[in-house]
C-alpha cells in the first residue's frame, strides 16, 4: 500500500503522517492487490478537515471527514474508507455471482 500524506494551510507532522498511515493499514486487509492513498489534511475552521482519494484497479473512491481535532478527523475518515472498501469489495463479489435469480433452478 503507498499512502501520500500532504498538508494544505498546515504542516503535516511525522506523527500526524505515522498516524494516517497506522489507520489506513486496516484498508489493505480488503483486497490483495495494492491500494494508492492520497490524504489531504486542512483546517476548514472551526474544524479540522481530513480527505482522502483511494485508488485500486479500475475504481477510484473519495471520502472526507471534519472533526474537532486532527485525529479524530482521521478516525473518522479511516471508518469511512472502510465502509467504502466492503461496499465496493460486495458489488463486485454480487457481479461475478451474477443474477440472484439465475442459479434458482
Amino acid at each position: 500500500m503507498r499512502i501520500e500524506t500532504h498538508g494544505q494551510q498546515i504542516e503535516v507532522t511525522p506523527a500526524m503522517r505515522e498516524y494516517v498511515e497506522s489507520k489506513f493499514k486496516r484498508l489493505e486487509r480488503h483486497f490483495d492487490q495494492p491500494l494508492e492513498v492520497r490524504a489531504q489534511l486542512g483546517i476548514r475552521k472551526p474544524d479540522y478537515l481530513a480527505e482522502a482519494t483511494l485508488s485500486l484497479a479500475g475504481r477510484t473512491l473519495h471520502a472526507d471527514a471534519g472533526a474537532e481535532t486532527m485525529y479524530a478527523a482521521i478516525d473518522i475518515l479511516a471508518d469511512k474508507l472502510d465502509r467504502l472498501l466492503l461496499k465496493h469489495k460486495q458489488k463486485k463479489i454480487d457481479k461475478e455471482r451474477g443474477p440472484r435469480g439465475e442459479n434458482a433452478d
